[in-house]
C-alpha cells in the first residue's frame, strides 16, 4: 500500500486536538479610517476606491429601501447585505470583470459592482416583464450572463461544488480566468462544503472559497455551529491555501482576495477566504433577530460599520468629501425611490414565457396547458385583472 504524503513515524500514542490550528486575522483598516501601525494599504487607486464606495451607499440605501417596500407591501421578500458591504464589495472588486461569481444570495453589492443597474434589480425584485428571469425566482434571486454572475439557486450551498467545477473547466480552458464562491458560515456545515473544497483541491481548481462569517446562521450562532477554530482550519484537511480576513475591513479584504486570485489563476490551487464580519439586519424579511441576539450585540457591532470606516478612509486621502456625501446620498435615495415606482408598474412576464426556455420547440403537453390556462384567465378577468388584457397579443 502506498501514501500520498510522507509522515513521521512515533512509537507513543500523541493525539491532536487542533489547537495547532489557530488562524490570525488579517487587517490593515482600523475603525477611525486609518492604517494600523506597520500596515500598507494595497495599490487601489483613486478611481476603484471611489467606486468600490460608491457601491457600498448605492447597496446601504437599496437595502433600507427595499425591506420598507417589503413592509408596505409592496414586495413579498427581501434580504439585506447591512454590515457585510466590506466582504462583498471589497472582494468582488479585486476580480477581474470576467472571472465568475456564485453568490449565496446576500451579494447583491457584487453585482452592483460590476454594473449591474438599479433598474435591473427593480425588475427581478418585481418579477416583471423586464426582468432577466421572466418571474420565476423569488425577489434577490439575481443572474447576469452579461456580467458573469450565475443565477441565484434557493437551496443552500449548491453554488459551491458548482463553483469547483466550473473553475475546473477554467483551468482547461486556459484563459486566466477563476471562479468566485460566496457563502455564509452556516452553509459550510453543508455536505456540499467538503465535497466542493476535496474536488478542488484534488483537481486544482483555480476558486476562491469566500466564506462570510457573520456570526449566525439564520438563529444559530456560529459557537453552535463548530468547536475549532471557525471555518478557515478546514482548509488544512484539503492541503489549500488558506487566510481569515477582518471582513468589514474594505482594504484587507480587497488585498486578500487580490493574493487569493494570483494565487488560483498563476497556480491552479484553491483557496479558502473566511471573513469575520456581522449581518447587522435581519436574516432576511421574514426573520425576526430580536429573538435570538441582544441589542447590546448589535450596537457592538454597528460601531464596526464598514461603510463609514471606508468613509473616513476616503476622507483622510482627500478621495471624498462631506459634500459628495450628501449629494450621493440624496441622488441615490431619490433613484432608487424613482426607479422602484417604474418597476411596480410594469406589466408581469407574459403567459407564454411559462413554457418557454425549456425545449427548442414547445411540446404538445405544455402548449396544450397553455392554451387550457389562457381559456380560464380570459374565463375569469375579474380574477386576473394583470393578464386579461395582454393574451389577445399573446402577453399577459
Amino acid at each position: 500500500m502506498t501514501t500520498t504524503t510522507a509522515s513521521q513515524v512515533i512509537h507513543e500514542p500523541r493525539f491532536m486536538d487542533g489547537d495547532e490550528f489557530h488562524i490570525a486575522t488579517f487587517a490593515l483598516l482600523q475603525q477611525d479610517g486609518t492604517l494600523f501601525e506597520g500596515a500598507r494599504a494595497p495599490e487601489l487607486g483613486r478611481e476603484t476606491a471611489r467606486r468600490i464606495y460608491h457601491t457600498m451607499v448605492l447597496i446601504r440605501v437599496l437595502d433600507e429601501r427595499m425591506l420598507a417596500a417589503q413592509r408596505q407591501g409592496r414586495l413579498s421578500f427581501y434580504m439585506q447585505c447591512t454590515g457585510e458591504e466590506a466582504a462583498v464589495i471589497g472582494s468582488a472588486a479585486a476580480l477581474d470583470d470576467d472571472d465568475m461569481i456564485m453568490a449565496q444570495y446576500r451579494e447583491q453589492g457584487a453585482l452592483a459592482y460590476r454594473g449591474f443597474g438599479i433598474d435591473e434589480f427593480m425588475n427581478q425584485l418585481f418579477g416583471n416583464a423586464e426582468d432577466y428571469g421572466k418571474g420565476r425566482q423569488m425577489p434577490i434571486h439575481y443572474g447576469s450572463a452579461k456580467l458573469h454572475y450565475m443565477t441565484i439557486s434557493s437551496p443552500l450551498a449548491t453554488q459551491i461544488p458548482q463553483a469547483a467545477g466550473y473553475a475546473y473547466g477554467q483551468k482547461l480552458d486556459g484563459q486566466g480566468r477563476c471562479t468566485i464562491t460566496y457563502f455564509g458560515e452556516g452553509a459550510a456545515s453543508e455536505g456540499d462544503f467538503h465535497a466542493a473544497l476535496n474536488m478542488a483541491a484534488v483537481h486544482r481548481a483555480p476558486v476562491i472559497f469566500f466564506c462570510r462569517n457573520n456570526g449566525y446562521a439564520i438563529s444559530t450562532p456560529s459557537v453552535e455551529q463548530f468547536a475549532a477554530d471557525g471555518v478557515a482550519p478546514r482548509a488544512f484537511g484539503y492541503k489549500m491555501h488558506v487566510i481569515r480576513v477582518d471582513g468589514n475591513d474594505v482594504l484587507a479584504v480587497y488585498a486578500a482576495t487580490r493574493e487569493a486570485r494570483r494565487i488560483a489563476v498563476e497556480h491552479n490551487q484553491p483557496v479558502l477566504i473566511e471573513a469575520m464580519t456581522y449581518r447587522l439586519a435581519a436574516h432576511s424579511s421574514s426573520d425576526d433577530p430580536s429573538g435570538y441576539r441582544s441589542k447590546k450585540e448589535e450596537a457592538l457591532w454597528r460601531e464596526k460599520d464598514p461603510v463609514n470606516r471606508m468613509r473616513l478612509w476616503m476622507l483622510a486621502q482627500e478621495w471624498w468629501s462631506d459634500d459628495e456625501e450628501k449629494t450621493l446620498q440624496e441622488q441615490l435615495r431619490r433613484e432608487v425611490l424613482e426607479t422602484m415606482k417604474r418597476a411596480e408598474k410594469r406589466p408581469p412576464p407574459p403567459l407564454a414565457s411559462l413554457v418557454e426556455d425549456v425545449y427548442a420547440e414547445v411540446p404538445a403537453r405544455l402548449q396544450e396547458q397553455l392554451d387550457a390556462l389562457e381559456a380560464h384567465v380570459r374565463r375569469h378577468p375579474e380574477a386576473y385583472p394583470k393578464s386579461a388584457p395582454g393574451l389577445d397579443q399573446g402577453g399577459a
